[in-house]
C-alpha cells in the first residue's frame, strides 16, 4: 500500500512540476508578463493607477488598505480575487469571513477600477489582476520600491528596485 502511494505520489509530480515550470497559466494557456495587456486593454495599468492615486489622496491609509487586501486573496487558496464575492444564502464568503469582517477595506476601490476597466475594455482584464495592479500601484505610490508583477491570473508579486522605475512620472 505505501509503495503505491509513493508511486501514485512520483506520478503526480511528474505531471504537474512540468506545468508549473512552464511559465504559462494553467487556464489561459497564456504567459505572464507585465505587458499582458498591452494590446487587449492598454489603458488597463494606466485605468487602476489613476483610481489608486486618487483614492490614497481622499484616503492617506487605502495604499495599506489595498496591499493587506490583496495579501488576504493570496492567503487563502491564492490570488484568486474571491476575496471580492459577497456572501449567498448559507454560505459566508471571505469577504465577510471573521478574520476579514471589520478588517480587510477597500473593496469600493476595486469595484470602481474594475467598473471603468469594463467600460473601456469589457470581459478581459480579471479581478485577480486588478487586485494585484492596485496592491502593486498602491504599494509604488507609498514607498520607494518599485514593483514588477506578472499578468493573467496573477500568482506572484516580485519586488524589484528598479522595474516601473518611471511609474511616478
Amino acid at each position: 500500500m505505501a509503495h503505491s502511494m509513493g508511486f501514485i505520489t512520483v506520478l503526480s509530480l511528474l505531471a504537474i512540476v512540468p506545468l508549473c515550470l512552464s511559465g504559462k497559466t494553467y487556464g489561459g494557456g497564456g504567459y505572464l508578463y507585465p505587458q499582458f495587456y498591452d494590446h487587449s486593454c492598454p489603458k488597463a495599468q494606466e485605468i487602476v493607477k489613476h483610481f489608486v492615486a486618487k483614492a490614497a489622496a481622499e484616503d492617506p491609509r487605502m495604499a495599506a488598505s489595498l496591499l493587506r487586501l490583496h495579501f488576504h486573496d493570496c492567503f487563502v487558496k491564492g490570488c484568486d480575487a474571491s476575496v471580492l464575492l459577497d456572501s449567498s444564502g448559507t454560505i459566508i464568503s471571505e469577504k465577510r469571513s471573521n478574520p476579514n469582517r471589520d478588517s480587510a477595506r477597500g473593496f469600493e476601490v476595486i469595484d470602481e477600477i474594475k467598473a471603468a476597466i469594463e467600460k473601456e475594455c469589457p470581459h478581459t482584464v480579471s479581478c485577480a489582476d486588478i487586485m494585484a495592479l492596485a496592491a502593486r500601484d498602491s504599494t509604488v505610490l507609498v514607498s520607494p520600491a518599485h514593483a514588477l508583477i506578472t499578468l493573467s491570473q496573477s500568482i506572484c508579486i516580485e519586488l524589484t528596485p528598479l522595474a516601473f522605475a518611471d511609474w511616478r512620472t
